[in-house]
């Protein structure tokens, strides 16, 4: 079975998001834990978390992931950016835990001029603080473009900061589709080769989630720029390439694209065609 879902608003609360995702024949979704250009958290209610992950369990849901917010930069020069990082991440971590045992996404952000080296140290050392013995949530670094002075567009960026995570068992990585093949990863015309690689140097096994993403941009361009599906330079044989491919299959895939929600359930809904022909 495809498991697959999009990004949703949590603006009108969890279980809301949850009959959403059924609406449009999703079996996951994905949601900011707050505003993705701020730092405000809206207020939790353990009532409506626990009634979506009643829901989640009816209905067989995959893994549902939270996103922080765009403002996380926990790899910047400046270290109040860094201590916002920490915050957020402290707090995200708590409220996930309303939602047990599923996904928490974080892009890993700009080194701004200090060095990809001096970068990882710092989310390193983020994630070192953050990270619970106790916690259910798995956290997710989020592989990127590449563009400016982003850390982890590399796959032996990733390796590097989860080699030096103390409960590297918390960890998992999750890969845009968009991203990687902007970063230099040729997922159309070399997909096996691309999880060879990244199972040699990461480990297949740490693959938890999958943004599936067209990309705007052509391939190595190093920008974020999404599209929808098959109207980008990935296109629409390569994203179903992905999806149905053995080492993927099992994961579940998130729809950034630049949709409403009719536009992801046509989405959703060609990618179940695709999955079963």
């Amino acid at each position: 079975m495809l498991n697959i879902g999009c990004h949703l608003s949590a603006s009108k609360g969890y279980l809301h998001m949850g009959k959403q995702a059924l609406s449009i024949g999703a079996n996951t979704f994905q949601f900011f834990t707050r505003n993705p250009r701020g730092s405000k958290a809206k207020a939790m209610d353990p009532k409506d978390a626990a009634a979506l992950m009643q829901l989640t369990r009816e209905h067989n849901f995959a893994p549902i992931l939270g996103h922080a917010p765009y403002t996380l930069n926990p790899c910047s020069p400046e270290a109040y950016v860094r201590e916002f990082a920490l915050l957020v991440m402290n707090e995200d971590l708590d409220r996930m835990e309303y939602l047990p045992n599923n996904l928490y996404n974080f892009h890993p952000g700009n080194h701004g001029g200090q060095g990809i080296e001096a970068g990882i140290e710092h989310i390193t050392q983020l994630l070192n603080k953050v990270l619970r013995p106790e916690q259910s949530t798995t956290v997710l670094l989020e592989a990127m473009s590449g563009k400016g002075s982003e850390v982890g567009s590399r796959f032996e960026e990733l390796k590097a900061i989860l080699n030096s995570v103390n409960l590297a068992e918390k960890m998992g990585v999750c890969l845009d589709t968009c991203h990687v093949y902007s970063a230099g990863y040729d997922i159309v015309k070399d997909l096996d080769r691309v999880l060879a690689q990244f199972d040699e140097i990461i480990g297949l096994n740490k693959l938890k989630a999958i943004h599936l993403n067209d990309s705007l941009t052509p391939y190595a361009s190093h920008k974020d720029r999404h599209a929808k599906i098959g109207e980008g330079s990935i296109g629409m044989e390569g994203l179903i390439n992905v999806i149905k491919h053995p080492r993927l299959r099992h994961l579940p895939f998130y729809l950034e694209t630049p949709n409403e929600l009719p536009g992801y359930a046509e989405e959703i809904r060609l990618m179940r065609e695709a999955c079963h022909s």
